[in-house]
């Protein structure tokens, strides 16, 4: 029976002797290698060479070798600033400074300017009783958007607190100009307590008057004469300004801490106050201050329309 495989007869036939079967077929024998005999030899080969590398590599442990050092990894030095003769490491998780220098121009009037990426940062000036009586509406004619304040003061000495004696009359002034208003109050607070005495006093002034631009917090040493501030550590002007802050946030103002580059680098703990605007002051026609601020005071020699004397004048970015 054919089960379908080619080539392959099943029909039954007379067998042939066996000396004619074999002597028939005898001629047709050809020589083969058995199988698997390349395979073998490659397997000895493999396991030669398999057993010369592991010789050699046992030899060279047992001389010390062993596997080739790696060059030792460079230790990255780190990154770090210079203030004066001081460098400085930077605060870990402070914001830097994102402003290009490349931005700012002085103009003709010797005003700095700043401009980076079609926005354009607005001049403003800083007043107090000092500026005496105010032309306002010179001011603004004379390319100032927006004026900071000064409210009122603590004394240095018995601790007083006082209202700027101009404070009202520029805050008319100004907005009657057209002005964006921002205040300032010039603290001596030695305590978080008195900070937010201050802020009381600064409330209660305002009276719910709505202002464009922040209420800042303006701690200064008093320089050439004795003060209850003398002597005062960062770490408490740092809770005094973080107090003062909070208080006018809660009233629905935005708040600022004032400082110049000695107090940034080397008394607050700028990390402590992110939450709020910083206002830089910095004497130059470009800022090299190394972390983030909002507002800029780089000048206190400025000279402006409406104003007698020198002036403070500022950039907000």
């Amino acid at each position: 029976m054919n089960d379908g495989r080619p080539g392959l007869d099943l029909e039954r036939r007379e067998p042939r002797p066996l000396e004619e079967t074999e002597e028939r077929r005898a001629p047709s024998r050809v020589q083969r290698k058995p199988r698997g005999s390349g395979l073998s030899v490659l397997s000895l080969v493999i396991s030669i060479i398999a057993l010369i590398m592991a010789a050699t590599a046992l030899f060279l442990v047992l001389r010390g070798g062993g596997e080739p050092e790696l060059p030792p990894e460079e230790e990255e030095e780190p990154i770090t600033f210079q203030f004066g003769d001081m460098v400085l490491t930077p605060l870990e998780g402070m914001p830097l400074n994102p402003y290009s220098k490349e931005g700012f121009s002085v103009d003709e009037k010797g005003r700095v300017t700043y401009e980076w990426n079609g926005r354009r940062a607005r001049a403003g000036v800083d007043v107090s009783t000092h500026q005496k009586e105010i032309d306002w509406q010179a001011v603004a004619a004379d390319g100032v958007g927006f004026a900071m304040l000064r409210l009122g003061h603590r004394g240095y000495s018995e601790g007083g607190l006082f209202l700027d004696q101009a404070f009202e009359q520029n805050l008319r002034g100004a907005l009657d100009a057209g002005l964006d208003v921002g205040v300032y109050f010039f603290s001596q607070a030695v305590t978080p307590e008195e900070a937010e005495e201050e802020a009381d006093y600064v409330l209660d002034v305002l009276d719910g008057q709505e202002l464009a631009f922040p209420v800042a917090f303006d701690w200064e040493t008093i320089a050439g004469d004795e003060a209850r501030t003398d002597g005062l550590d960062g770490e408490t002007m740092t809770r005094c300004a973080a107090a003062f802050c909070k208080r006018i946030e809660d009233a629905g103002y935005r708040p600022a801490v004032y400082f110049n580059q000695t107090q940034g680098y080397l008394r607050y703990d700028l990390r402590e106050l992110t939450d709020y605007e910083l206002w830089l002051a910095e004497y130059d026609a470009a800022p090299d201050f190394y972390y983030h601020f909002d507002l800029w005071q780089y000048s206190h020699t400025g000279r402006v329309d409406g104003i007698q004397g020198d002036v403070d004048l500022d950039l907000a970015f």
